[in-house]
């Protein structure tokens, strides 16, 4: 369980960008067009896709390193990433209660509860 909680983690990373990619093609393809660079201060779409997108790495980040705190069986560095986790998506879910951050808060508590040897 440890290892798919982790895993579940680096997915939400990818799909986050996956999706990022989906919604905002167009902002980000008129920005492209419009040589990137400075081209994401406006409109407000454009910052929008590009914050959303940059989670996806962070997310795929924090989904690594708890990949490899399972593989090294490094329970502390487990949970803190799994509070971490847990933080982010309580704030997520109360400023935007209908979002996916409900994905974030059923995998936190997963990646705490196995960094107390409780589910692995």
């Amino acid at each position: 369980m440890p290892n798919i909680a982790a895993w579940a983690l680096f997915a939400l990373g990818a799909t986050h960008i996956a999706f990022g990619l989906v919604r905002f093609k167009t902002p980000l393809t008129e920005a492209a067009a419009a040589g990137i660079i400075g081209k994401f201060k406006a409109p407000e779409i454009r910052r929008t896709a590009f914050w959303f997108i940059m989670c996806g790495p962070l997310l795929m980040l924090s989904g690594h390193t708890a990949i490899h705190a399972v593989a090294t069986a490094d329970l502390g560095l487990l949970r803190i990433v799994g509070a971490y986790t847990l933080a982010s998506s309580i704030i997520g879910v109360i400023v935007f209660p209908k979002s996916p951050f409900w994905a974030l808060l059923l995998v936190a508590p997963l990646l705490i509860a196995s960094g107390y040897g409780l589910l692995g």
